[in-house]
């Protein structure tokens, strides 16, 4: 594996080291991506792309990072490849639909959650939200409760005199650990007392919740 990286970083001097605590991951510079990718698929067999995922850094520039996790189907490894946005405001990353076809929805997802527009790509559209949605629900500025929001049809907001309401803070705050594997780095409540319809007990009492 040390071998391995060594001849990645060799070949592309570009690459820069990225702190990781589960696999090797590297920052590349978003006009290298494609090579980069290409490469790490042709040369060095990481030839299954699992994600493709943003940052939102907020107050950093550049502001947002698009992330990359390949898999070696042979020889059961991955890495990750992260590479910055160019503009803050309006987000571009090439796109990678060239070397894996399922990047097509990989990337709509990142656009249509973090408002990253990917040059080159085929048909660039929302998958979650529907068009016309002013909103990208991943973005740091975006409140975890979500925020009400007329329907798209004009004729379903006039029979049902509602819009689309923000989620209660059900369980909340939340917090990600830091540590252990993926999986155990998800956003988990610190309180699950409670339900939409189940009040939090201190919450039914009229007194205030202390949540740890």
């Amino acid at each position: 594996m040390k071998e391995r990286l060594n001849a990645i970083v060799a070949a592309h001097p570009y690459l820069a080291s990225r702190p990781s605590a589960d696999c090797p991951a590297f920052n590349c510079p978003p006009e290298r991506l494609v090579g980069l990718l290409g490469y790490l698929r042709d040369e060095q067999g990481y030839d299954f792309l699992c994600d493709v995922t943003a940052i939102d850094h907020v107050e950093a520039e550049p502001r947002f990072e698009v992330l990359y996790h390949l898999y070696s189907t042979e020889r059961h490894e991955y890495v990750r490849v992260a590479t910055p946005c160019t503009g803050d405001a309006e987000p571009v990353c090439p796109s990678v639909t060239c070397l894996w076809p399922t990047a097509d929805w990989h990337e709509r997802e990142a656009y249509d959650m973090f408002g990253i527009r990917f040059a080159g790509h085929p048909d660039l559209r929302r998958i979650l939200m529907w068009d016309g949605y002013p909103y990208f629900p991943l973005r740091k500025e975006f409140p975890l409760a979500g925020l009400e929001t007329p329907f798209p049809s004009e004729d379903l907001t006039e029979a049902t005199g509602a819009g689309v309401l923000p989620a209660p803070m059900m369980g909340g705050p939340f917090h990600a650990g830091h540590g252990g594997p993926m999986s155990a780095r998800e956003p988990r409540a610190g309180d699950e007392s409670w339900t939409e319809t189940r009040p939090r007990p201190a919450d039914a009492e009229g007194e205030p919740h202390a949540t740890a």
